[in-house]
Order: structure tokens, then sequence, then C-alpha cells
């Protein structure tokens, strides 16, 4: 499977604790209608970090099959000065259900360096079967798309956790289920290109292609408070590094206190 820029620095890097067999039902605490978040992405290859592309998240309300629903849009791209290098142009879309934040159709239409996805997924939870554009999948209960476990990991109760203890999810992507997990590291203030922020870390399990290296190498800091907004991710690539800050946001469900200074 080839791993997609996009998809690896904003999708695989927030996720929940999902129980193939517990509850999958989880009540909306984070977020609400009109969110938007903007995210700079930063490369590096010889020491010199260089503002390359950047990523937005809008969360709306909508309806889908008369049932109400969250509507999750992901836009990213390359800078136009940095195309000639590698170009890219993704766009996530999820309906999450309301009630149970369960995804419920999934769009991935992506273009990165002129390799290209259409991917429409639409998910049946009680059969526990998933229907893509390539065919009818067996997935578990609890199974997310890469859009729709960012907003369920935000309302996951992370005062809870131990350092060091690790979080199982299931993923489903390119028609296949994988067996993922986030090792939380603890709480820490950092400093990203917006401000000081008192932040909750993790690191995912990736998986290796030709982006990313596989393993726990990806960090990443959410705010602890909340909203638990992403505001840094940082790892490394096969040449060089990634490091994604957030820049702008709008119509958080709450105050950002975990704002201790902005730069």
């Amino acid at each position: 499977m080839k791993k997609l820029l996009i998809a690896g620095i904003l999708l695989l890097a927030f996720a929940p604790k999902a129980s193939t067999e517990g509850s999958c039902n989880t009540k909306n605490k984070a977020f609400k209608h009109g969110e938007k978040v903007i995210f700079h992405v930063y490369y590096t290859v010889a020491g010199l970090w260089v503002h390359a592309g950047n990523v937005s998240f809008t969360a709306t309300l909508s309806m889908l099959n008369n049932k109400p629903a969250y509507h999750v849009v992901a836009d990213g791209s390359t800078l136009s000065s940095y195309d000639w290098i590698y170009r890219v142009r993704d766009r996530y879309e999820t309906y999450i259900d309301t009630a149970t934040l369960l995804p419920q159709k999934f769009i991935r239409n992506v273009d990165e360096g002129g390799y290209k996805i259409y991917e429409n997924v639409t998910f049946y939870h009680d059969k526990k079967t998933a229907v893509t554009n390539q065919g009818v999948f067996t997935i578990p209960s609890c199974a997310q798309d890469v859009l729709s476990e960012v907003y369920l990991a935000r309302n996951m109760d992370f005062n809870k956790l131990k350092p060091g203890e690790m979080l199982p999810f299931d993923l489903f992507l390119d028609n296949k289920v994988y067996n993922m997990y986030v090792r939380y590291l603890g709480k820490e203030t950092i400093k990203t290109r917006y401000g000081k922020f008192r932040c909750i870390k993790f690191k995912p399990l990736l998986l290796k292609g030709s982006i990313f290296e596989g393993g726990e190498k990806m960090t990443v800091w959410v705010t602890d408070d909340g909203n638990r907004l992403p505001v840094r991710i940082e790892s490394p690539i096969t040449v060089g590094s990634i490091k994604v800050d957030m820049m702008s946001y709008y119509n958080l469900r709450y105050p950002l206190t975990s704002l201790i200074d902005i730069r």
C-alpha cells in the first residue's frame, strides 16, 4: 500500500481507542458545526525548514440518508512554488453519525506526484461490512476511516491514561482492515510557530510506505483542553523531515485555554 502524504501526516496521527467488541457509541463533546482549522506543512532536508504546503479541516452539520451527520472535509495541497518538486492536491471527506461518531460514508480523491486515487466507501456497521468502488468487505463493528478517527480521538478521555500505555483501534483503508495503535507519552508544554501550548503527547504506529518510515517515528501534540486540537506533528520521512503546525482556527467549541502565549 502506498501511504500518501496528507493521510500519513494528518489522518493517521490522531488515532483513538476503538474496541472491536465494545460499545461504538461516543458522544461528541470536542467540536461543533462550523469549526475550521488550518495547518502549515514544513519540510527540511539540510537543516532549513521551508513552508511547502497547507492543510485545512472543516466540520459542518449535514444530512445523509435522512439522518444528521457531521460532514468533515480535509483539503491538502503543496504551495505552487513547490509543485515542480512534488505536487499534492488531496481531498478527503467523511460523514460521521452525530449520535455515535461512526463513519457512514468516506470519499478520498488524491493526486500526489501524479499518483491518483479515488475511493468511495459506504459503511454498514450493523452488518459489519463496507461497500467500496471495488467490492464488499468485512469490517469490525467499530471500524473508522482515516478522517473520522481524527474527530473520534478528540473525544477520548486522556486523563485516564498512563504514560507508555497503548490504545488499539481498527482502520479501514484501501479495502483492508489495519489493527493499529497509539502510545500515550504524557503531557508537555511546547512552542509552535503559532504559540506556546500545554499539550498531550502521542506516538502513533505508522504503516511503512513511500513517504513515511514504519513504526513509532511520528510524534503528535494536541491541546490539553476540551478541544483536543492538534497543534504540532513531527516525523522523519524517506528524505528529510516533516513538521506540521496549526496556524489558524475558527469556531472552536471551547476557548483555547491551553494556549499560554501567542508567538
